[in-house]
């Protein structure tokens, strides 16, 4: 009798033993968490000081497809007694982010790489590197030749009737949705790879409906340019069709991949 309830005892001891360890477990995971948060507010918190320090060259560098496009002697205007201050703020926000990027995704890895598996760390660092290529090529693509010829289009309407009389604040918000987008849409080939991944699509699938792809291609051209012109939509188009082959290929890799572990698996 004893000796059982010795043994039940040891093994209430090994179970609130493993429970408490497990609850050091989550304390630190949660310790590490807050470690990443603290960090990257700290990055982005300096970086919007410094960005804000020197927010009139960033606000040059936003506004110049505008002021390249507008008659000599025009400028940006605000209709509100805070606009230009909370503007400014937006501006040194993004301007942070964009900075401290590589130091916030260091944070994330940091955080979730424990409780990766080998297989599944083997993606993260192309998978970051890949990801921020594309998206950033997808902005400066926006930045120096979409936007551009879509401002000058616009601006063209401004004649001894009508006169432009542009808000920064607006113009901001423009510049900023359309720019995401092209970044985004640039993003094409990754999403493509977990489509793939996940069994939703193949290479075989994508190469069989490319004309219908390219048709798709051509109305997201349409909504994500600013103007209606042929040249600006042509112009987004064309990268868009050429990321459509790169995710045939990427998808190709997808599957041989796929394959390679489920026979590893057998």
């Amino acid at each position: 009798m004893e000796n059982n309830e010795d043994k039940r005892d040891n093994g209430n001891n090994e179970n609130s033993g493993e429970s408490e360890d497990r609850k050091m477990s989550l304390t630190e995971h949660l310790i590490e968490l807050r470690k990443s948060l603290t960090n990257s507010l700290i990055a982005v918190g300096i970086g919007f000081g410094v960005c804000y320090y020197y927010k009139d060259f960033i606000f040059s560098i936003v506004t110049r497809p505008l002021t390249q496009a507008l008659p000599k002697n025009s400028y940006l205007i605000y209709t509100g007694l805070t606009e230009a201050f909370f503007t400014y703020m937006k501006v040194a926000f993004f301007a942070s982010l964009i900075i401290t990027s590589p130091f916030i995704l260091y944070q994330i890895w940091k955080f979730i790489a424990p409780g990766l598996l080998p297989r599944e760390k083997k993606y993260v660092v192309p998978f970051v590197i890949s990801s921020s290529v594309l998206f950033i090529s997808g902005v400066l693509f926006g930045y120096f030749v979409a936007l551009p010829p879509a401002f000058e289009f616009f601006v063209s309407f401004n004649n001894q009737y009508l006169q432009a009389m542009l808000s920064f604040k607006d113009y901001l918000s423009l510049f900023v949705t359309f720019l995401l987008g092209f970044g985004i849409s640039f993003e094409l080939p990754i999403f493509i790879f977990f489509l793939t991944k996940l069994g939703i699509v193949n290479a075989a699938m994508l190469s069989k409906q490319r004309r219908y792809a390219i048709l798709i291609i051509f109305i997201v051209a349409a909504i994500l340019t600013p103007s209606p012109d042929a040249l600006s939509q042509v112009l987004m188009a064309i990268p868009l069709m050429f990321l459509y082959e790169v995710s045939i290929f990427v998808s190709r890799f997808a599957q041989k991949g796929k394959v390679e572990s489920a026979s590893n698996k057998e």
